[in-house]
């Protein structure tokens, strides 16, 4: 379950504590990516959740930005429409979205599908674990 106070966290850790060296290596570094999970972790310990949930709202976070799944992710959901409209992922690697699509609305699908990842697993840990 998504929670307002879940919402308030992740825009804290993720926009607010997120650095602009964070930003800009996060997806190339290991170690930039590791600060900025570990930092967008911090507001969620308000909530008081068990180890586990902070553990695993910390890994989630680290995988999904280092590994930029919410652009396999667009990419794939593109599969719904009619078939052959979709081009290969090599044309689509800059935000899962084909380049003829206008780079404004391919940034915010993709920057909107990223939150909805983040927000779906820290619900889950918050609620579960």
């Amino acid at each position: 379950m998504v929670t307002g106070n879940q919402i308030v966290c992740h825009l804290i850790g993720d926009y607010i504590f997120q650095s602009n060296w964070m930003a800009l290596n996060k997806v190339k570094s290991y170690n930039a990516c590791f600060c900025h999970a570990l930092v967008y972790s911090m507001p969620f310990l308000f909530l008081s959740p068990s180890l586990a949930a902070i553990a695993f709202i910390f890994a989630s976070h680290f995988i999904v930005d280092r590994f930029s799944l919410a652009k396999y992710i667009c990419w794939v959901t593109n599969f719904l429409g009619p078939p052959g409209l979709n081009p290969p992922f090599h044309e689509c690697r800059q935000s899962g979205y084909p380049p003829e699509l206008p780079a404004w609305l391919s940034t915010w699908l993709l920057i909107i599908t990223d939150n909805t990842i983040h927000l779906l697993c820290n619900g889950f840990a918050l609620t579960y674990l």
